[in-house]
């Protein structure tokens, strides 16, 4: 072997050894990517982000804590895609987030989308995780879908009674158009007139791509409610609070869950704006010690930023499909995954589930107690669903 040779031969040895040496950490832990597909544009923009700052926070504990599934050891990471809380965006995000990330898991935040992708979830084998309320999203059946929070059935007969023994039985209707705030109103009005109650008013919004509400607040108005049926996503729901009393009401505001009333006081002028409202709990506001204990982790990561249930919720979901894959030695199969799901919630640490969900039903549905508040004073302050009820 001439010198020459030789060399190129060393320098050959060489490249494949660096080569193997680059390649040795990715070989000792496996990335696990977990999907999201959610609004991070337009007036919903804030409720994504909130949901995604839960994921990813969950993300970096798992994986400053180490992740070990079945004796290898992997990393959490979260792909998120904006579908500007649009269905057909969030089912081409979904065949992305499957075919090109390989996602056995994929959480999206609006019950539009999740119906998109319930119809092809199962036969494409991906577990969704479905941030929704709306009770339909587990009467479907469907195999490999959990839905986060609880049916927000719970709170339509209390925050009757609530608004209407406080404010009288006149309606106006002014929520979003979306599809969950189409379920919302197709829910609460019935309940409303057999309580004796009277739509006066019937006109829905686009809280999604609106940023002025003063002409269908007017209409609203018109009809003279003593209350009004509001919410969509925080911020567009603020400016309707808002406008709202600048044209002078004066009434109580029953607010759906996806609004938050910390975060909608923060556009609307403040707790005193929303005076007889009945809403959400805010996290901020929960006095569970669990609660309270995030809300500083949250702070400490987000300087000047409050968590929402949004995060809070997802955060746990996030940690709650990690878990069970850890129990059925997979980070691939959504069948297995899903199975485990119940029990990984109910073993969660308490640090990882703030909002105390208690398991998972049969059906893919979240267990918890509802917790709701009312304004009084400009205060928010908690009520028990049984003492209103």
């Amino acid at each position: 072997m001439n010198s020459h040779s030789g060399f190129k031969r060393l320098s050959a040895l060489a490249l494949v050894a660096g080569m193997a040496l680059a390649g040795a950490p990715a070989m000792a832990q496996e990335v696990v990517k977990i999907g999201y597909s959610g609004p991070l544009s337009g007036g919903a923009a804030l409720y994504g982000k909130n949901v995604l700052d839960g994921m990813t926070m969950a993300a970096g504990e798992i994986n400053a804590a180490g992740l070990e599934v079945n004796g290898k050891k992997y990393k959490i990471e979260i792909v998120s895609l904006d579908d500007k809380y649009n269905p057909s965006e969030t089912a081409i995000n979904a065949q992305r987030l499957v075919q090109e990330h390989k996602a056995a898991v994929i959480l999206v935040p609006h019950s539009g989308g999740i119906f998109a992708l319930q119809t092809t979830n199962e036969a494409q084998k991906y577990l969704l995780l479905a941030y929704s309320s709306v009770p339909q999203i587990t009467a479907t059946n469907n195999k490999l879908t959990l839905r986060i929070p609880p049916e927000y059935t719970s709170y339509i007969q209390p925050f009757v009674k609530h608004a209407m023994g406080k404010y009288g039985k006149n309606l106006g209707i002014a929520d979003g158009d979306h599809d969950y705030a189409k379920a919302w109103n197709a829910a609460f009005k019935p309940a409303w007139i057999a309580a004796g109650g009277k739509i006066v008013a019937d006109n829905p919004m686009s809280y999604n791509r609106a940023t002025d509400f003063y002409s269908g607040v007017s209409r609203v108005l018109a009809a003279k409610p003593d209350v009004m049926f509001i919410g969509g996503a925080s911020e567009p729901t603020g400016l309707v609070v808002k406008q709202a009393r600048e044209l002078g009401f004066k009434g109580g505001f029953v607010i759906i869950d996806q609004a938050k009333m910390d975060e909608i006081s923060k556009v609307s002028g403040g707790y005193a704006s929303l005076e007889g409202a009945i809403g959400v709990l805010p996290l901020v506001d929960d006095g569970e010690p669990t609660a309270k204990a995030f809300v500083e982790r949250y702070r400490k990561l987000f300087p000047g930023r409050d968590p929402s249930s949004e995060v809070s919720l997802n955060y746990t979901a996030v940690h709650a499909a990690v878990e069970a894959m850890k129990l059925a030695k997979t980070t691939t199969d959504a069948t297995a995954i899903r199975a485990q799901l119940d029990k990984a919630m109910k073993t969660l640490s308490p640090a990882h589930n703030p909002n105390s969900l208690t398991g998972v039903d049969s059906k893919g549905g979240s267990l918890a107690d509802t917790r709701v508040a009312v304004v009084e004073n400009g205060k928010i302050r908690e009520v028990k669903l049984s003492a209103i009820k």
